[in-house]
């Protein structure tokens, strides 16, 4: 028989129990923190059909769909974010949901995109998103809720930058530049990633002018405190206290575009908002040359950078999204909201060697029998622990302690509970604990209180 080879597609990834355990962990925090901020659960399908996807995030999206045609004849795709299924889902259930609408939503997601540190086929997105307000308090309220998630997740050393379309759109039809907007933000939105020099070709290859070329870029340089904007490097401690003045520099560059200049006044309201909900002046930054790739964007927009490993790009990013449900109703759904990269994240995380290392399973104790007939034994009692709050797995063979020991140690399990044909007939256990190498025998109505006494509960269960 020709076997096949094992291994995972280009972009895709197996993971280990102890990484489950660290990604299944960050979920919970995102949720709990989610829940926190008044966000309830939801959760779509990761089919769509291909119509709901399409252009909504771009030309250059449409392209990394996994699309096909399946078995009903049925054009559809898998989703590429978590935001254009909600556009659709508001829609949907707009009547039974009510408005303002909050939600959450942890899944994955699918780009056929070139695979590349941090960035897979296959990721999972945690959102958070409000339906249904237009307002500068909910703008303000997804800012305040992406810090309290990175202090939840252990992560606060963080800078946010933020930026808004309507400024950009100001700017642009300030210089007669409204009609190339998707090829200049587009080209804006690889700046971090290709540097100054490449975005200036690619502006001239969109038909712009050397001047309007320039102008851009320039505008774009506008909030940025030190070294080039490409670099993704921007000082944080010297924005404190610098969002007004930066503003005071867009106002200047939109010229007598109200509509630009209202869109500075709102984010300046937004950010003022947050500060004063307890989010760090300068951990704010203002910074034109964020236009976010997606299309379907109208107001403010955020990107999320590790001040530790501002290269890895953002790893969480969002914005104001008021006109994405048009296509699905007459009724007004306005959005706005943000997305953590859970998988961009823990890159970043390991690469900064700041993962906590987690046991590779996720209970603490580990209960055996060393001789046949003690199965009844061992299930009772792995029973009485788990009743006092510890997680607990019954090793599924009997065999010699070595074995049990050198599973025991592998795994990281916290103590272990076993017993052979002499502790069965007593009725007694052997509890030993394996960070201190301590072994006593207890009888088997004590076991759940020995482990009690001798253990802190829960570090091993994720949480």
């Amino acid at each position: 028989m020709a076997r096949i080879k094992p291994q995972t597609l280009k972009g895709f990834r197996d993971f280990l129990p102890d990484q489950m355990l660290v990604r299944e962990r960050m979920m919970e925090t995102a949720r709990d923190v989610f829940r926190q901020h008044g966000f309830a659960p939801i959760d779509t399908p990761a089919l769509e059909q291909t119509d709901v996807l399409l252009g909504k995030g771009g030309g250059e999206t449409d392209k990394q769909l996994f699309r096909f045609t399946d078995n009903g004849g049925r054009d559809v795709a898998m989703r590429f974010d978590l935001t254009v299924p909600l556009a659709r889902y508001a829609a949907q259930h707009a009547n039974a949901l009510g408005m303002p609408f909050k939600r959450y939503a942890l899944g994955t997601v699918w780009r056929a995109e070139k695979p590349q540190k941090g960035r897979y086929r296959e990721f999972v997105q945690c959102d958070f998103d409000t339906i249904g307000a237009d307002s500068t308090l909910a703008d303000a309220e997804t800012l305040v809720t992406i810090f309290s998630l990175f202090r939840a997740l252990g992560v606060p050393e963080i800078t946010v930058r933020v930026n808004s379309r309507g400024i950009l759109n100001g700017f642009l039809e300030a210089q007669g530049l409204l009609e190339r907007q998707t090829d200049v933000l587009r080209a804006i939105d690889k700046l971090p990633k290709i540097g100054s020099q490449a975005t200036h070709e690619l502006l001239l290859a969109s038909e712009l002018t050397e001047d309007q070329a320039a102008a851009v870029l320039a505008f774009c340089g506008v909030s940025q405190t030190s070294g080039e904007a490409s670099t993704g490097e921007a000082s944080t401690s010297e924005n404190a206290g610098g969002i007004a003045e930066q503003l005071e520099a867009a106002r200047t560059a939109v010229g007598g575009h109200e509509a630009g200049r209202d869109a500075i006044d709102r984010l300046q309201a937004t950010c003022e908002a947050a500060i004063a909900a307890g989010v760090e002046a300068s951990r704010l930054q203002i910074d034109l040359s964020i236009a976010r790739g997606l299309d379907y964007y109208t107001g403010i927009i955020y990107e999320t950078f590790l001040d530790a490993l501002p290269g890895i790009g953002s790893v969480c990013s969002g914005g104001r999204y008021d006109n994405l449900a048009d296509l699905f109703s007459s009724q007004p759904l306005p959005g706005v909201g943000a997305s953590l990269g859970l998988d961009r994240l823990l890159a970043a995380l390991e690469e900064l060697g700041q993962l906590d290392s987690l046991p590779a399973t996720p209970a603490e104790v580990l209960v055996a029998v060393l001789d046949p007939g003690g199965e009844a034994a061992a299930l009772g009692a792995a029973a009485a622990i788990r009743a006092a709050s510890f997680a607990v797995e019954v090793y599924p063979a009997v065999r010699a302690p070595k074995h049990v020991f050198k599973y025991a140690d592998r795994k990281g399990f916290r103590a272990v509970v076993l017993a052979g044909s002499n502790e069965l007939e007593a009725n007694t256990w052997q509890v030993k604990t394996l960070t201190d190498g301590v072994q006593t025998e207890v009888a088997a109505g004590q076991v759940a209180l020995e482990i009690a006494q001798r253990l802190e509960p829960g570090p091993a269960v994720a949480s």
